[in-house]
């Protein structure tokens, strides 16, 4: 099979400028690229971690068609070393739909969603599954 990796989520939002922000402050993540569409109606942009640009997160504005609450995509998860350090760094930044609490999975793994600007879900999560992760 040739299919290698993630190569981007893409996640709508009503304003590239409020939701790129966000993303680069909560999850650290480096904007890269603006861009229209060929449509001209749609912009996208494009975010990936400082030191791992082979996947990103593509943030596209202008979609004029019903979507869920959530989004086409229900959620986006962010692998992290230590899932209560998080908690403690995200929870003073009073974002929306934050956990009343870390999760625990029956295997250890341990996660927690909030909201990004757009109510778009964004999870946390601390594997135990060593190299599937």
């Amino acid at each position: 099979m040739s299919v290698r990796k993630i190569e981007h989520v893409g996640i709508m939002v009503s304003s590239i400028e409020k939701s790129i922000p966000f993303y680069e402050n909560v999850l650290g993540l480096k904007h890269s690229e603006t861009m229209g569409h060929t449509n001209g109606v749609i912009r996208l942009a494009f975010l990936s971690f400082p030191d791992h640009p082979e996947t990103e997160i593509e943030l596209i504005e202008g979609y004029t068609g019903q979507l869920a609450p959530e989004g086409r995509v229900h959620h986006v998860a962010f692998t992290v070393d230590d899932i209560e350090a998080e908690y403690e760094r995200i929870r003073p930044l009073n974002v929306a739909g934050l956990d009343p609490e870390i999760t625990t999975l029956p295997n250890g793994s341990r996660y927690f969603f909030f909201q990004g600007p757009d109510g778009e879900s964004v999870e946390l999560f601390q594997s135990t599954r060593g190299g599937q992760r």
